[in-house]
């Protein structure tokens, strides 16, 4: 299938990526990175049709979006604000894709559940305890980040009691890699630098964005070549 070529495709080039971050080429990341996501993307588009796939391509769309305006981070803050900002739509996006998937569980453990939610606010408040005396001016647009990817990962974590396996398995572990990704995004920028910090931001972005894409396919009945190969 074309859809699982372009996915593999995908592995390929992250990994040749990753090892171009890992060996100091970073200079080469403005004629790499934007090639990432559209692979993904396309391999999505070309799979059959699904009841939210439009909204998982528009997930990827803004994610890519945000990769390009980050691209140029280090130039003057307002990239990174307006790559935030894409990333915010992206986490939003993500949320409603969540919510259009089908249960097939009726019910879900409502201890289990009471669980993750506490250790999803001990996880936004420890962030924010730590950022937030470092984050000067951008304390609200990083706030509400910070905020909203943490609901993101409620609703993959509600998911991943509701939804079948191993979909929702995949779809939840891609939503803490992303959590994680953001989270080291966040403290080398704002807390103190972090070695290599591209290469663990992108290693754990692309194993999110990856997970996510595999997990949405597998709830919908597309991806079982895939997962016996």
């Amino acid at each position: 299938m074309k859809n699982t070529l372009f996915l593999k495709i995908y592995i390929f080039f992250g990994l040749f990526y990753l090892f171009i971050l890992l060996s100091g080429n970073e200079s080469l990341d403005l004629f790499l990175k934007p090639f990432l996501i559209p692979l993904l993307g396309v391999g999505v588009y070309l799979n059959e049709k699904f009841p939210s796939k439009k909204i998982l391509l528009t997930a990827l769309l803004f994610s890519w979006m945000g990769d390009i305006v980050l691209i140029f981070a280090d130039k003057d803050e307002i990239y990174f604000i307006v790559g935030l900002v894409f990333f915010l739509i992206s986490h939003l996006v993500y949320c409603l894709l969540f919510s259009k998937q089908i249960k097939t569980r009726a019910t879900k453990n409502k201890i289990t559940f009471g669980a993750g939610i506490l250790l999803i606010i001990l996880y936004l408040a420890g962030m924010l305890a730590v950022l937030i005396p470092h984050l000067g001016p951008l304390k609200i647009p990083v706030t509400v980040y910070a905020s909203v990817i943490s609901v993101m990962l409620l609703f993959a974590f509600n998911g991943f009691l509701v939804w079948k396996k191993p979909g929702n398995q995949f779809i939840f572990v891609g939503a803490i890699v992303f959590v994680m990704s953001d989270s080291i995004l966040a403290i080398n920028k704002f807390y103190a630098p972090i070695e290599r910090s591209s290469f663990f931001i992108m290693l754990t972005y692309l194993v999110a964005q990856y997970l996510i894409v595999v997990g949405i396919l597998n709830l919908n009945s597309t991806f079982k070549k895939i997962q016996e190969k």
